[in-house]
């Protein structure tokens, strides 16, 4: 079983701004749950625990949430308000939360390198919070765990995207093994519609093998002068295996301002107004 799930938590949210100069992109609320909040819910389901925070300057924020509020639960216990805190204190108890922090920002791939050190030697998960992923049944992490107990190799999940969006993604191509599942041959970070191999984006769902850490010290810098994961993911393919899984469920992008609010609308409608 994959205990352990990283959460590359450090970047500005520069399209949030001004809500982001102060405030972690991650805490930004849907409806009355933060961001990261969901994809740490994400994991523990998928029995990945022990979570692992790579933060920043100016994420105290994040820290401060996984943890107990003493004033606050003084004050509101036995009253009605103390149910508010249910989903969080769960959390708290189910996860084991560990932070180590990204001094630059130099790309997604930093970002996972810089947190090797809270992983060890072992399998672990990758969530991206900027994308909350919706499901009736199994979280997408839980169903990539599943998958990683067959093919023991890293995971990517991906969507089709509509071309005219692929400049936005990592694009795979590779050999289809049976329905959304494939063989990665060929990955490729932020390509033209002209150069994108397919249209099979990478989202912020991984599950990566600890090799992966020295694969990264290894690649150099990619699109926009940064360290991508995909380039590294792309020299383990070459290597050996990786796998892309065409994830069951719903996904928001709440790295932006449109899928932020589609995403609340949704929750608030078919979640929140029903559990309330």
């Amino acid at each position: 079983m994959i205990k352990k799930c990283m959460f590359p938590v450090a970047g500005y949210g520069t399209r949030f701004l001004p809500a982001t100069k102060s405030m972690p992109k991650e805490m930004l609320p849907i409806v009355n749950k933060p961001l990261v909040q969901y994809g740490v819910e994400e994991a523990i389901e998928a029995g990945m625990t022990t979570c692992a925070m790579v933060t920043g300057r100016g994420k105290r924020a994040i820290t401060d949430h996984f943890d107990i509020s003493y004033e606050l639960e003084h004050q509101i216990s036995g009253t009605a308000k103390e149910g508010y805190l249910d989903s969080i204190r769960n959390v708290l108890d189910k996860g084991i939360f560990t932070m180590v922090r990204q001094r630059e920002m130099k790309g997604l791939g930093h970002a996972i390198l810089t947190g090797e050190t809270l992983i060890g030697s072992e399998p672990f998960g990758v969530v991206l919070s900027d994308d909350l992923c919706i499901n009736d049944g199994p979280g997408v992490l839980a169903q990539m765990a599943e998958l990683y107990n067959q093919f023991r190799c890293s995971i990517v999940a991906i969507m089709e995207v509509p071309a005219e969006e692929v400049h936005k993604y990592g694009v795979i191509a590779g050999e289809s093994l049976k329905d959304g599942i494939y063989r990665v041959d060929k990955m490729v970070e932020k390509p033209s519609a002209e150069e994108a191999p397919s249209n099979l984006a990478i989202i912020g769902r991984y599950i990566l093998t600890p090799d992966i850490f020295d694969i990264i010290r290894e690649t150099a810098p990619g699109a926009n002068g940064e360290v991508q994961i995909t380039d590294a993911l792309q020299i383990q393919a070459d290597r050996g295996c990786v796998m892309a899984y065409k994830f069951k469920g719903r996904r928001f992008d709440c790295g932006s301002v449109p899928g932020f609010v589609e995403a609340t609308n949704h929750m608030y409608e078919n979640h929140y107004l029903k559990e309330n």
